[in-house]
């Protein structure tokens, strides 16, 4: 069976929100026989998709986490690793968008916020999992960017298009740091996906415009996302790193 997953631990930030990429993930993670622990700020809709994965026979626990804590994440690890024994696989895949100007943006506020969020968290996750991923047979490290991290983005804020470059920059930096633990650290570049986030973001203009720029002519589903993450945490995956997944329907990336 390709891309079994069975034994394997995947610590998954992100999953909390209906119909989200990580959401999505954890699910298709599960569906792999994966053991999933769901990280997220939202603590009941991490426990709601860890009940789904349980009724339907997997293995998997919900916990409530800050990804702007590091004490928040560090216990979040630890939860997991006293539930499944170690992690072998890190999934970021939590993340918050925003929308304002150049001209309107304000440092406290919207440039930060996103910055410590999808940039911050995502490093951080990595830095706290790691002594666990050193352990593992098959460690994997894969993250969730976007187009935007690639292009300066269309309608997304410079906060976030500067966040998810950042996160573009440190998945080839982790790549090449931790190579020598065997360590695969990969990067996932959606286009505009059709989850609640983006919905509750962008107007009808704004999806509009983004799709001018996708050959396909329609957003992507977040189901679509989570087949790149399942793949990568398998075995499969194993002779790639530093890679940047363009997931964007054909749109225009660099």
């Amino acid at each position: 069976m390709l891309f079994d997953l069975t034994g394997k631990v995947c610590f998954v930030t992100g999953g909390a929100q209906p119909g989200s990429i990580g959401e999505k993930s954890c699910i298709a993670l599960a569906e792999n026989g994966a053991k999933v622990a769901i990280a997220d700020i939202q603590a009941e809709g991490c426990e709601r998709v860890a009940a789904e994965i349980r009724a339907k026979g997997g293995e998997a626990i919900g916990i409530g986490m800050n990804l702007a804590s590091n004490d928040s994440i560090q216990e979040a690890i630890e939860k997991t690793v006293e539930a499944f024994g170690g992690i072998d696989v890190v999934v970021n895949s939590a993340g918050i968008l925003g929308k304002s100007s150049i001209e309107d943006m304000d440092r406290e506020g919207e440039w930060n916020r996103v910055i410590d969020i999808d940039l911050g968290g995502t490093f951080f996750v990595c830095q706290k999992a790691l002594p666990y991923l050193k352990k593992s047979e098959q460690p994997r490290i894969i993250n969730i960017a976007s187009v935007t991290g690639r292009n300066g983005g269309f309608s997304a804020s410079m906060a976030y298009a500067a966040a998810k470059g950042g996160v573009v920059a440190i998945t080839r930096g982790m790549a090449r740091h931790l190579a020598p633990y065997k360590i695969t650290v990969n990067a996932i570049c959606p286009g505009t996906t059709a989850t609640a986030m983006v919905k509750n973001t962008y107007n009808d203009d704004d999806v509009a415009n983004q799709l001018k720029n996708m050959l396909l002519g329609r957003l992507a589903e977040p189901e679509e996302i989570a087949a790149a993450v399942v793949y990568y945490a398998s075995t499969e995956s194993g002779f790639v790193t530093g890679n940047m997944h363009d997931i964007n329907g054909g749109g225009y990336f660099g």
